[in-house]
């Protein structure tokens, strides 16, 4: 099988596509025709060195697609399936076996190492052409290309009349807003949140809130349009962080602070706000890392509690579909965050969203898998 994907060179390289051999699946993997495709910031990160994974490599972990072939041991899947791509794990640790599989033991190999957990890549220059390797696997799939090998573990199927070109991104980024206040967070009707940036993970994070009845829903951010868009969503009010006392802002809303905060930029002077703003006993959330971010010890004494989260504690099969039920009921448009883009489009949509201009870019892949195949 031959793959067209686009290559990530490194920082400040436009990509290049090229044909690629591609593997027949092993025992436990599916090949995918990808039909679509989010852009995530993690895939930016990667192409611009700020995360350590190999380069070149196929990136994109936000694919949606049908299912072309399936090996042996895959049990649940058929060629033809539609399917949603979510993250990898290796599915015999303990966080895998117990229902962790986003705390994977071996998350970074599986994701972020562009290889399968063995080594191997799946990817091949056609012989006589360039001999440079390329990596490939990201987050077990490496949807930039118009097909990608997947394992059954973060394959996700759904039913054929839904749009797939836009249920990518609840594989990674509204999965991981949405998880962090369903499932990390576990938010009860009638509570407090305060969102601290509305990109794609805060917007699911919003309408996740939204979902769960809160009273006071507070987004942050210092894009007026996404803060518009946050208060369509659900947000019960918005703040601008330019300028602003972030902390004094939110305790002036809830007196005496909210009961959950999620942090989705990483950025230091944002996260700080984390403690200083949660009530007593009130829980912060960082799904964005922030490396430099210092969070002060003594306040923790009033039962707060600070965590890390990773793709919301989400078990992609079993809330993939949960999300979906919202979209079918009209509760969760993800439509509005959507800006379609032309797979050949990739690096103006790269470029777009870096400045801002749009919150999820899909890029529509599947008229050139026919090309490709």
């Amino acid at each position: 099988m031959r793959t067209r994907a686009a290559v990530a060179q490194g920082p400040d390289k436009p990509f290049t596509f090229t044909d690629f051999d591609i593997d027949e699946p092993r025992d436990d993997e599916v090949l995918v025709r990808i039909v679509a495709t989010g852009i995530c910031q993690t895939d930016a990160h990667v192409r611009n060195g700020h995360i350590p994974s190999p380069q070149p490599i196929v990136l994109g972990h936000e694919g949606a697609g049908v299912v072309e072939r399936v090996g042996p041991a895959v049990a649940d899947l058929r060629p033809g399936d539609h399917v949603v791509l979510s993250y990898q794990s290796c599915g015999s640790c303990d966080r895998c076996r117990t229902g962790h599989p986003s705390y994977c033991d071996q998350a970074w190999q599986a994701n972020f190492a562009g290889t399968r957990l063995d080594g191997t890549v799946g990817l091949h220059r056609p012989e006589g052409t360039d001999s440079e390797k390329v990596f490939g696997h990201f987050f077990g799939q490496s949807s930039f290309a118009t097909y990608a090998l997947t394992t059954e573990r973060n394959t996700v199927k759904v039913d054929k009349d839904l749009p797939l070109e836009l249920l990518g991104p609840l594989g990674c980024g509204l999965q991981t807003g949405a998880g962090a206040v369903l499932n990390s967070f576990a938010m009860p009707a009638g509570e407090t949140i305060a969102i601290l940036g509305v990109g794609a993970v805060g917007l699911g994070a919003v309408m996740a809130a939204n979902l769960a009845a809160a009273a006071t829903i507070i987004a942050v951010d210092v894009n007026d349009q996404r803060l518009a868009l946050a208060a369509e969503l659900g947000a019960t009010h918005t703040l601008n962080a330019g300028g602003l006392d972030v902390t004094k802002a939110i305790q002036e809303i809830t007196v005496a602070g909210v009961a959950y905060i999620l942090d989705t930029t990483g950025r230091a002077d944002m996260i700080a706000n984390t403690v200083a703003a949660l009530r007593p006993m009130g829980q912060a959330g960082l799904v964005a890392g922030g490396r430099d971010a210092m969070i002060p010890a003594a306040p923790l004494a009033l039962g707060k509690s600070v965590r890390g989260i990773v793709q919301g504690d989400a078990l992609p099969h079993q809330f993939i579909p949960r999300l979906i039920e919202h979209y079918r009921a009209g509760r969760l448009p993800i439509e509005r965050l959507v800006r379609f883009y032309d797979f050949d489009d990739i690096d103006e949509a790269f470029a777009a969203a870096a400045r801002g201009q749009v919150i999820k870019p899909v890029l529509r892949i599947s008229n050139h898998a026919q090309q490709a195949a």
